[in-house]
C-alpha cells in the first residue's frame, strides 16, 4: 500500500503599477504574460485551473512602501473562493491592519521583522501563527529586505531560530539567485530550514517541472508541505489541474 502524502502546489502573482509582471532574481520586469497583465483575471485563471491558495507578492509595496496595490488585492480576494496569501512592503500596524482587511488569509513578513522587530511582534500577537508567517529571500546565506534589493547582513540562521522563539510556525524560503530563472530549485536550502527550525516550509523559486516536484513531495514528512510557482505554470511547463490532482493525491507516477 502507498502511503499518500500531499504537496501544496501554489500559483504565484507577482504586482507592479497594477500589472502582473515577471520576476527573474527579484527583479520584476513589465513583461506579461501570455495570459495578460490583470492580476485579477489571472487569480480567476488559477482558481478555475483547480488551485487551493494564490500567494501574491506587491513589489511597489516592497520597494516603495506603497499602498497602491491594495484595492487591486481586494478585488481578487473577493473574486476568487480560495485562500490569498499576501507579501510584499508591510512595514506597520496600520498597514498589516489594511491589507488583513482585503480579506487575505495569510500575510508573509519579511523586511518588519528584521528592521523593526517590535512592530513585528505586535502584529504577530494581534493575528497569530495561522494568519502570519516570515518570508525568507536568500542570497548566499544572507537575507534580503526591501523587496529583495538591500543586504541585511543577517544569516538566515540566527534569525529564523529567532523567529521560532517567537512563535513562527512556517517560512517561505526563496534563493533569490534561482528564482524566476528555471535552472532548478534550491531544495536543500529549504531541507535546511526545516531541520533547523521544525517549522512548515513553503518553497519558492526554481521549480521547472513534475520531476522538481516529486523531489519536494519526498520532504513532506520533513516538513516542506507547499511550494509556490510562478514562470514554470505561465509557461505551461506542465499542465496545471493534471499536477495539481496528482500532488493532492501524494501519488506521482
Amino acid at each position: 500500500m502507498v502511503e499518500q502524502v500531499s504537496l501544496l502546489v501554489i500559483p504565484s502573482i507577482d504586482i507592479k503599477h497594477g500589472k502582473t509582471v515577471r520576476v527573474v532574481q527579484g527583479i520584476p520586469e513589465l513583461d506579461c504574460y501570455q495570459y495578460g497583465d490583470d492580476p485579477v483575471d489571472m487569480a480567476r485563471i488559477w482558481r478555475a485551473e483547480n488551485a487551493k491558495l494564490i500567494h501574491i507578492v506587491d513589489f511597489d509595496g516592497a520597494h516603495d512602501h506603497s499602498r497602491r496595490n491594495f484595492s487591486v488585492v481586494e478585488e481578487i480576494c473577493s473574486s476568487v473562493v480560495i485562500p490569498v496569501e499576501f507579501a510584499g512592503g508591510i512595514r506597520t500596524m496600520e498597514d498589516a491592519d489594511l491589507i488583513m482587511q482585503t480579506g487575505i488569509s495569510r500575510l508573509a513578513i519579511n523586511t518588519m521583522a528584521i528592521e523593526n522587530r517590535q512592530e513585528f511582534i505586535k502584529v504577530f500577537e494581534k493575528y497569530g501563527p495561522t494568519k502570519v508567517c516570515i518570508s525568507l529571500d536568500i542570497r548566499n546565506e544572507q537575507l534580503l529586505v526591501r523587496g529583495r534589493s538591500v543586504k541585511s547582513g543577517l544569516s538566515y540562521i540566527e534569525f529564523t531560530k529567532e523567529m521560532v522563539d517567537i512563535g513562527v510556525n512556517r517560512f517561505l524560503v526563496c534563493d533569490i539567485s534561482h528564482n524566476g530563472m528555471l535552472e532548478g530549485p534550491n531544495i536543500e536550502l529549504s531541507e535546511h530550514i526545516a531541520e533547523i527550525t521544525g517549522a512548515k516550509i513553503t518553497h519558492s523559486g526554481g521549480i521547472r517541472n513534475k520531476d522538481e516536484l516529486i523531489d519536494i513531495q519526498k520532504l513532506v514528512r520533513h516538513g516542506i508541505d507547499s511550494v509556490i510557482v510562478g514562470r514554470a505554470l505561465y509557461e505551461n511547463r506542465f499542465p496545471c489541474q493534471k499536477l495539481w490532482r496528482v500532488a493532492e493525491s501524494g501519488i506521482f507516477n
